[in-house]
């Protein structure tokens, strides 16, 4: 077999979606002109599909401080966090991190997916056991890989599943490490951390949350689900990432056991990697303090959330099961889900299109990222875009009728 053979099912599949003309992988922004505006070719659209929660990433605050840190400190580090490439605003940042997440022990990794295989792939060793929510984050599943450690799956939002499991394990629970996220990226849906830390306080285990859409999103400081859920001393790990709500690179790991520190001794994407250049962990440090500062970033982000979810819900699209900043609609093949996302581009309108296999159902959806940056104008310009797919599809073609009636709609 040659070197790329084992990928000739996956180019098949590519160009088969690509016989139409639309090619939805690698969508090239070719001029950001805000936090929600951007240009797609001569097109202007609002951006709805980006993460940027609290609409940070034009900050005044946050550039001012990552354009005085690149002054001051350079470009980059070129070097790992064990040899040259801790600065004093990775420890400060550190610091502030676990004040914030009211943690003892915080580490920054260069990016939230490195976080997860560096805690993940270096804590859950081949001789342990992994309890993780079946939609799962690749990242979490590439950790479990790297550390060789048994993985069983429950099935997603389940804590009864996840219980049934665990009493198989008998003993073996008491050590096993539960892995679940805050906000799924996917539907937009939250864990059932309540019940999960109910059973993990019968039958013991250590508990990890991914909140990576949910820091700066959930609870009353934006802390995440396990603060709004009041469960956050039963929360071993907190997982986050900088490329959401705060608007740079990078990733954390905070949690309530001052061992954590000896992961810098023993977690390869750690010690092997690169560090975070001063300009992102500058205004990452900016963006926390707004995110302490400025409550009414989550209270607009909020507000645009639950009115963006309800106005699609009441044009009949299938979106996911709760009001959410992400806000998906599910759609049917992947032919019907790229055709339905080169016609929101054309209405000025984009959102991320996923396609198979990293859909729940075999389901092509376009998800909708809210921000608190996004305009009341803006939000209802994505209503308008879908309602008028909705109104006009079925009129202009068959392809069209079968794409709303048997795809987006109820």
């Amino acid at each position: 077999m040659a070197l790329f053979d084992k990928f000739t099912k996956l180019a098949q599949e590519r160009a088969a979606l690509g016989q139409s003309g639309l090619n939805p992988f690698g969508t090239r922004i070719d001029e950001i002109l805000s936090p929600t505006l951007g240009r797609i070719g001569d097109r202007e659209v609002v951006l709805a599909g980006t993460n940027n929660y609290l609409g940070l990433t034009f900050d005044p605050g946050c550039i001012q401080a990552g354009q005085q840190a690149l002054a001051l400190e350079g470009t980059g580090t070129t070097g790992s966090r064990m040899a040259n490439g801790s600065y004093g605003s990775h420890i400060a940042l550190e610091a502030e991190l676990a004040e914030f997440m009211q943690r003892q022990s915080v580490i920054v990794y260069s990016t939230g997916y490195l976080a997860n295989l560096g805690v993940i792939g270096t804590l859950a060793g081949p001789s342990d056991i992994v309890l993780l929510d079946a939609d799962c984050h690749a990242s979490i599943y590439d950790a479990c890989r790297l550390g060789g450690a048994q993985v069983i799956r429950f099935r997603h939002n389940d804590a009864k599943d996840l219980e049934r499991r665990m009493l198989r394990l008998r003993e073996q629970a008491r050590s096993a490490l539960i892995v679940v996220e805050g906000i799924y990226s996917m539907l937009g849906d939250r864990a059932p951390l309540a019940e999960i830390v109910e059973v993990k306080r019968r039958l013991g285990g250590y508990l990890l949350v991914d909140e990576a859409h949910s820091v700066g999103v959930l609870g009353p400081n934006g802390r995440g689900l396990a603060e709004e859920l009041g469960v956050e001393g039963d929360v071993d790990i907190v997982l986050g990432t900088f490329s959401k709500s705060l608007g740079a690179i990078g990733g954390f790991a905070a949690s309530r056991h001052a061992d954590m520190e000896l992961l810098r001794y023993a977690s390869r994407p750690y010690i092997f990697t690169a560090s975070s250049s001063p300009a992102s962990i500058a205004s990452v440090r900016a963006a926390l303090r707004a995110v302490q500062n400025q409550p009414e970033l989550r209270d607009r982000l909020w507000s645009n959330a639950r009115h963006l979810y309800q106005e699609l819900n009441a044009l009949g699209y299938r979106t996911g099961p709760e009001p959410s900043p992400v806000v998906a609609v599910l759609l049917g093949s992947p032919h019907e889900g790229m055709a339905f996302w080169q016609r929101l581009i054309e209405l000025g309108v984009y959102v991320n299109l996923v396609l198979p296999p990293a859909t729940p159902g075999g389901q092509a959806l376009v998800r909708c990222s809210v921000s608190a940056a996004h305009s009341s104008e803006q939000i209802d310009r994505i209503i308008q875009a879908f309602a008028h797919l909705r109104d006009c599809l079925p009129r202009t073609a068959a392809a069209g009728d079968d794409l709303v009636r048997t795809g987006g709609l109820a």
